[in-house]
């Protein structure tokens, strides 16, 4: 090897070591959700979006890496545990039990979360305005969002009158789903038959029960697991031809007949936003807990029609997507 290669090489040493050192000095975030990679990346960009309004560009001045449980809870704790022991600088712990786990896992790696729980009842922070530890992030109420589903599934049919509420047993909340979406059917004079359902199996064996029961629709109780078998839940849906309401409008789009929720577009904005603030220095006890103030609802207008079902005007003047 001659002196010019020798100094080549020596300049492409020194570009890899300063390469590596940047690389070393850009924070770490460890991102991870109890759904699928495929049902979260659609939410993803509105993450990212956030990080650039804090000026950070991933690959740039910021790494993230990712890691999703596919509806499996027990694999969240490991997943927290490995993003503590990385170092990294901030945990975004999307959804509930993704939130319990990071919050378990760690009292001092800052904590960006999504939850549909009441963050300060599941011990995730002091109060909603001033979290006071190591966590803060994005909380929907889903216990008042289920009765106000089932009003809506009510008016798209009315004429139905014993409607399956299928539950997942494993939530902290199901008790207090189910309670509060019996209140709202006895105030509107329809029957709830509650059905349990935590794998795909169970999601089979429920629908068998809907169907031997003749009920007449369905309402999901909200929780990461039914959006990890969406597909399945559709499938079965459109064979019984049931109208289903659903939680988020990924549903709607998937050929399900309705969803109502948050916008969690600008939920996971939010969420960007935080990380990007904590990055820059802010303290989790000092970033109140963001509550959303726009909801969305979704009507699939082909899905209606194929089941035979008018959606009411009232309705589709409400709708905020109507997907034909």
């Amino acid at each position: 090897m001659d002196r010019r290669e020798l100094l080549l090489l020596a300049s492409a040493m020194a570009a890899a070591r300063a390469v590596h050192a940047q690389q070393a000095n850009i924070p770490l975030v460890g991102y991870f959700s109890g759904r699928s990679s495929d049902m979260e990346e659609p939410l993803l960009s509105f993450f990212r979006n956030g990080l650039e309004e804090e000026s950070f560009a991933i690959g740039k001045n910021v790494a993230v890496e990712y890691r999703f449980s596919d509806g499996n809870e027990d694999r969240l704790p490991a997943i927290a545990t490995e993003f503590v022991r990385r170092e990294t600088a901030v945990i975004v712990a999307s959804g509930t039990p993704t939130a319990v786990a990071a919050k378990a896992a760690t009292s001092t790696v800052p904590i960006v979360f999504s939850t549909d729980l009441d963050p300060v009842a599941q011990g995730l922070v002091a109060s909603m305005n001033r979290p006071g530890g190591n966590a803060t992030g994005v909380a929907v109420s889903s216990n008042e969002l289920g009765p106000k589903r089932l009003g809506l599934l009510h008016e798209l049919a009315p004429n139905v009158t014993l409607i399956a509420f299928v539950v997942y047993p494993r939530s902290a909340i199901s008790a207090e789903q189910v309670t509060a979406v019996q209140a709202a059917a006895r105030a509107i004079g329809r029957e709830i038959l509650v059905l349990n359902a935590s794998t795909p199996s169970e999601v089979d064996q429920v629908f068998a029960a809907i169907v031997q029961r003749n009920c007449d629709a369905i309402l999901y109780s909200a929780h990461q697991f039914f959006q990890v078998v969406r597909d399945q839940l559709m499938a079965l849906a459109a064979r019984h031809q049931l109208p289903a309401m659903y939680e988020w409008p990924e549903f709607a789009a998937a050929g399900g007949l309705a969803s109502y929720s948050a916008d969690r577009r600008e939920s996971f904005r939010q969420i960007g936003i935080y990380v990007g603030r904590i990055l820059r220095g802010a303290k989790p006890a000092d970033l109140p807990v963001v509550q959303p103030t726009k909801f969305e609802l979704v009507i699939n207008l082909k899905t209606a029609k194929s089941i035979g079902l008018t959606v009411p005007p009232s309705i589709l003047a409400r709708a905020d997507e109507v997907i034909e």
